[in-house]
């Protein structure tokens, strides 16, 4: 079997079935849900997502791991956000000197608060994303002639 053939055989198999609609809200979905502010989490939740909706489960997972980079480096604003969105009137900030000198238990909730507040501020963030993304990429989708074929067959 040549590369070709396989290149082929792989394009097929990645648009088995799939509009450019249904594409284009698997990739957005795969984008929005890797940068989940909670490290570990987005590739089973992706996979979950795609079986439970009957997506397209190399494509999200491959946009799962392309914004894997910006899942890190959203981190931080979203936990600044959430804080600003949800403010916990009864912890402190946490840093490393303070770490030193409080309780396990008190980590666990500072830290658990946070993960909260960044979870709450990436869904506020997430929703419209993935709406304005999947029109953009349904828009573009369209106008790949496999993909636009496979559209007219449904």
């Amino acid at each position: 079997m040549t590369r070709a053939s396989m290149q082929q055989q792989f394009g097929q198999w990645i648009r088995q079935g799939i509009s450019p609609q249904r594409l284009a809200l698997t990739l957005a979905l795969g984008c929005a849900i890797g940068c989940i502010p909670v490290v570990g989490i987005p590739t089973l939740l992706c996979a979950g997502l795609a079986i439970a909706l009957r997506l397209n489960l190399p494509a999200i997972q491959a946009a799962n791991y392309a914004v894997m980079p910006a899942q890190l480096f959203l981190i931080v604003p979203f936990v600044r956000l959430g804080g600003w969105l949800a403010p916990a009137a009864h912890t402190k900030p946490l840093n490393a000197a303070a770490l030193l000198h409080t309780s396990p238990l008190a980590m666990a909730s500072g830290v658990g608060i946070m993960a909260a507040q960044a979870l709450l501020a990436w869904l506020l963030v997430s929703i419209p994303a993935v709406l304005l993304m999947t029109a953009i990429l349904t828009f573009m989708l369209r106008r790949v002639p496999a993909l636009a074929a496979a559209e007219a067959a449904d």
